[in-house]
């Protein structure tokens, strides 16, 4: 058995030796970051100089961009950078700030989009009382406890593992995994083992459920009302509810191959099935938020073309 104090790196393992195509999948990768990074970019910008857009559902939006941002960020100059490494060796400190950044971002996520979900609930089932509930400064105030319990949640559930001592030192993933960092410790105990399960209660049980409740008491406003008011909201809703159920299978994914003997599936499989939420979730957000919205499309119309 190694001695602890000679772990001062750990080594991510799922990378494998991929020859030559590591250049190909490094220009795959970094125009995918790119499309990621521009895409939310440019939709930030955009609300922010069109005042017609600083409304609370923009303005959640406009944080989920910039989460998204943090989120690819975390992941993708590491991937890069060990996609031309021969040991794939990642150092403590620079493990711990990935599995920060990471796992802070998903929580900021889920919780944009409860507090997404709840406004939809509002502007659906009250909307006369809308504009006094969801005010501009009462969602700059959800945004901000949604990154403060976000911050803290991760904080709390790593804390434990911040004294750690290890005996192992090679990680089966592309990047740094809460739950498989704690199996390489020479000793666990019981809190560090429940801080991985309160990390997800915290951060999908708890916002899952306010999502749920919401979208049902809308389903069941849209049963009694008008055709036409029903298609409106399933139009309003539809990409929050598939954003959703992407970040679901993401986790379900990641759960999986961080839990469970996968060996028997192709590396490739593996690989991508541990990083389908971290590299899909980024570009689809834009896409299905941003540039599907109508006042956004015809904003971002004007932006580009009408520049009188």
């Amino acid at each position: 058995m190694q001695n602890s104090t000679e772990i001062v790196y750990f080594v991510l393992a799922a990378y494998g030796n991929i020859g030559k195509l590591k250049y190909l999948y490094f220009c795959i990768m970094l125009l995918w970051y790119i499309l990621a990074f521009v895409a939310n970019t440019f939709l930030i910008i955009v609300i922010y100089l069109d005042r017609r857009l600083h409304e609370p559902m923009y303005i959640l939006l406009c944080n989920l961009f910039v989460n998204e941002i943090g989120g690819s960020t975390s992941i993708y100059p590491l991937l890069l950078s060990q996609m031309f490494s021969d040991s794939h060796e990642v150092a403590l400190p620079w493990c711990f700030l990935q599995m920060c950044c990471i796992y802070t971002s998903a929580s900021v996520e889920f919780c944009t989009l409860a507090a997404m979900a709840y406004d939809r609930y509002i502007a659906i089932c009250y909307p006369l009382h809308y504009n006094a509930i969801m005010n501009t400064a009462r969602v700059a105030m959800v945004i901000v406890l949604v990154w403060i319990y976000s911050f803290v949640n991760f904080l709390f559930s790593f804390s434990p593992i911040i004294r750690l001592t290890f005996c192992g030192s090679v990680i089966d993933k592309v990047f740094c995994d809460h739950h498989l960092v704690i199996k390489l410790a020479c000793s666990v105990s019981i809190l560090s083992k429940a801080s991985d399960l309160l990390f997800g209660f915290m951060t999908i049980v708890i916002p899952f459920s306010l999502i749920s409740v919401s979208y049902m008491r809308i389903l069941v406003v849209c049963l009694d009302t008008s055709q036409e008011n029903t298609q409106k909201a399933v139009t309003t809703c539809t990409p929050q509810i598939i954003s959703v159920s992407n970040l679901f299978i993401g986790c379900i994914f990641h759960f999986v191959d961080s839990r469970f003997d996968v060996a028997y599936a192709p590396d490739k499989v593996r690989i991508l099935l541990s990083v389908y939420l971290l590299i899909l979730q980024p570009v689809v957000t834009p896409f299905m938020y941003g540039f599907n919205l109508p006042k956004i499309r015809q904003t971002c119309k004007r932006f580009l073309f009408d520049r009188k």
